[in-house]
């Protein structure tokens, strides 16, 4: 590797895989090429085609450079950054004064590989009194936590590297990836004639071309076939394979009892003919289950944004208890993590809706609900942080009409985003690059790899990290004052032992200023220029030597320190020394078991409510909707489509318009072939759009890609999909929405 290679990290999916990139072009701002790291531990050099395209996100032509005030006609106007901090901290906190702090309203906290901001953003949050948030995770993943956490007191991921059995649900890793270095371990798992992989989806996806076994389920009928292969692995055939050793240890044992009893009562060939798949696939599938030495499996989108999918996530956690597929080689783990993400668990309820939240997130299908009423309780002011809830959450139309209704609308971006253009002010973030930055999607096993990557460009001019804009807000505010700086400035000056010290001594223990730590570590830790932002970094690696000081010795991080400061300061050096980042825990399959957190350190199987939404389901009979015949997948994940940050179209080098894939036999009776237009209608809206005719589809099932319909420089390409969907159609439980299973019908246009 020459000098001319800088390390930094992909930032379009979860996995920021370390990157190698060139600096070229004028001023030296362009990343001109780009590669894998091969020094990242945990990539190690592997990287998709998306990642070499990162240079239209750095140079989009909607960068903002000065932030904006909207004006009483709707159009915007460029003020200066003490205006714009001083007036958007006076709206925020008349709202808080007036109505309370729990009226404001937090959405977002940073994208894939841009975490920070929301780390930031809770000492602002603090200042207002502000309670209630959410994020994109909670369209994806909080009926997956919320069951975790009832059944195991955690989240799991799985050892897809050592599996004999690996089961994708609703998964596609060839371009979501998700896992470690994702088409590497699919060819292996494929290539092994010893291990199985099982895909169930129903498309022909890349990742099922590689299956052994491809569930092609009718779209939105997962549930069933995990009752019916549950039901398979209970019965007296297979009930012996079921792992009894592990399940005497560690279920209670009453709960195991009702948990057998209630798959028992399922009515496999019913279950199966729901489906549409053939008996006997289901049956070799159940025997591959049953005779697996080491299970991995993963659940996402396809069953998470589908009709039943609290359901499913239960009965996928029993099949990963029954068997056994936990705290050994190849099956699940609990992680060492600087930031649990997992956290179901919840009593809290939104204030307008009632809705059930989650990991601390409000479920997004209820956010304008929650705005659009006369209740005293009602969102009245929102702050929106890299990310942009007009385009990506459920019915944009109904959105777009919320957010237009609040009294003060603050976005922190770094482009003119939909969200952005409803704004009151608009205050623009320095890109990714231009800063310091982490993700804490960090859940490898057992060495677990964290990255503090570091400022690749200078700040664009006009432009703030996010990091400066929440301390400059707090200050404003009134909550920080340099009386308060001081103490810790005096003890960075003398070394980090002392520092640490300050911190535990004065800034933990006072009820002030414990939620203003991000901003105190911001303004007084001394750290270089390039990695400035990874102040708050030392909190978290603090909190994480006082929980898994043992994970983090293992990791050479100062084996012999007598004090978890000790532990704590060596580590945050070797983080901020690792360019490419660090393992910065170790640990043992032996310790994976005692990590089941539920209070009485159990697994509890049985779950009531559940249980009984579940007999609910499996014997309510199928409906039809002859008005809307097909089922739309709205958001599929393809080579070139990922989050929304890269707004610029030409990123695209396949189906830059984001075609609509159909079955040939749904083609052919509108004369349709691949590049014609339909007239594709939802209960929420009609659009035209090009076709893709596609014998990877099912009859029946129709699906638009995710990431597009975005507007840059006057222009709109592809569809929105979120223009189609309606926030009615979501999870009973946790309120997620029902993307994937969208009631449609086409129509011919001249």
């Amino acid at each position: 590797m020459t000098d001319s290679w800088t390390p930094t990290a992909c930032i379009l999916c979860e996995c920021n895989c370390g990157l190698d990139v060139e600096l070229g072009g004028p001023d030296a701002r362009h990343l001109v090429r780009l590669r894998g790291d091969k020094r990242h531990p945990g990539s190690r050099g592997y990287a998709c085609e998306k990642a070499h395209r990162l240079d239209h996100y750095q140079h989009g032509k909607d960068r903002l450079t000065s932030p904006l005030r909207r004006r009483p006609d709707g159009t915007f106007e460029a003020i200066d950054w003490d205006t714009a901090i001083a007036e958007v901290a006076a709206r925020l906190t008349a709202v808080r004064d007036t109505h309370g702090g729990d009226t404001i309203f937090y959405y977002g906290g940073g994208g894939q590989g841009n975490h920070l901001p929301g780390a930031y953003a809770t000492a602002t949050r603090k200042v207002l009194g502000s309670r209630y948030r959410s994020s994109a995770l909670a369209q994806e993943k909080t009926g997956e936590f919320w069951v975790s956490d009832r059944v195991m007191g955690t989240a799991t991921r799985a050892d897809f590297e050592h599996c004999d059995v690996a089961l994708f649900l609703g998964k596609n890793p060839w371009h979501s990836h998700s896992i470690p270095r994702a088409r590497v371990t699919l060819k292996a798992i494929a290539a092994d004639p010893a291990r199985t992989l099982i895909v169930v989806d129903p498309r022909k996806t890349e990742t099922a071309e590689l299956a052994d076994i491809h569930l092609a389920v009718r779209p939105g009928t997962d549930l069933f076939l995990m009752a019916a292969l549950l039901g398979l692995l209970v019965a007296p055939a297979n009930s012996a394979r079921l792992d009894h050793a592990f399940l005497d240890a560690h279920a209670d044992p009453g709960e195991l009892a009702l948990a057998l009893d209630l798959l028992a009562e399922i009515d496999i060939d019913a279950c199966i003919a729901r489906t549409g798949l053939d008996p006997a696939l289901v049956h070799r599938t159940a025997d591959v289950l049953a005779n697996a030495k080491a299970l991995a499996s993963f659940e996402d989108l396809g069953v998470q944004m589908n009709r039943d999918s609290t359901l499913v996530s239960y009965l996928h956690r029993l099949l990963v208890c029954l068997t056994g597929s936990f705290g050994k080689p190849g099956t699940h783990f609990a992680a060492t993590t600087l930031v649990d993400l997992g956290n179901g668990a919840s009593s809290r309820l939104s204030p307008v809706a009632q809705a059930r939240i989650v990991g601390g997130l409000v479920p997004c299908n209820v956010i304008a609900d929650e705005i659009l009423n006369d209740h005293p309780a009602r969102y009245r002011a929102m702050i929106v942080e890299a990310a942009n809830p007009a385009h990506s959450l459920a019915d944009s139309k109904r959105t777009r009409l919320a957010l237009a209704a609040l009294d003060t609308l603050v976005v922190i971006d770094t482009a003119m985003s939909e969200t952005a253009k409803l704004a009151h002010y608009v205050l623009p973030a320095s890109s990714q690059f231009e800063k310091a930055e982490a993700t804490f999607f960090n859940f490898d096993f057992p060495e677990n790899v964290f990255h503090l990557r570091r400022r690749l460009l200078d700040p664009l001019p006009g432009t703030l990290p996010e990091a400066e804009i929440h301390a400059r807000l707090c200050e404003a505010m009134g909550a920080i004052t340099e009386a308060d700086y001081a103490p810790l400035r005096a003890a960075a000056s003398q070394s980090r032992a002392a520092y640490l010290g300050a911190l535990m001594s004065r800034v933990m223990p006072n009820p002030r200023l414990a939620g203003l730590a991000p901003v105190l570590l911001y303004r007084t830790l001394p750290l270089p220029d390039d990695r400035k932002e990874g102040a708050v970094v030392l909190g978290l690696v603090l909190k994480a030597a006082l929980e898994h000081g043992p994970s983090l010795r293992r990791a050479g991080h100062a084996p012999d320190a007598r004090s978890p400061l000790d532990l704590a300061s060596a580590l945050f050096d070797t983080i901020l020394d690792s360019p490419s980042g660090t393992v910065f825990a170790v640990d043992t399959w032996d310790e994976v078991r005692r990590r089941i957190k539920t209070p009485d350190k159990r697994l509890h199987l049985y779950l009531p409510d559940l249980a009984d939404a579940l007999r609910l389901a499996l014997a309510t009979p199928e409906a039809h909707d002859a008005d809307f015949p097909f089922v739309l997948s709205a958001g599929e994940r393809r080579s070139f489509t990922a989050n929304t940050i890269i707004r610029d179209p030409e990123w695209r080098k396949k189906d830059p318009a984001g075609a609509l894939r159909i079955h040939p036999d749904d083609a052919a009776p509108l004369g349709l072939t691949s590049g014609d237009r339909v007239r594709l209608t939802t209960r929420r809206d009609s659009v035209v759009v090009p076709v893709e005719v596609s014998d990877a589809m099912q009859r029946g099932h129709l699906s638009l890609p995710n990431g597009l319909g975005l507007g840059y420089d006057d222009a709109v390409t592809g569809i929105a999909p979120n223009e189609l969907t309606d926030t009615a159609d979501r999870d009973p439980f946790v309120g997620t929405p029902w993307h994937k299973r969208v009631p449609a019908r086409l129509t011919a246009v001249a």
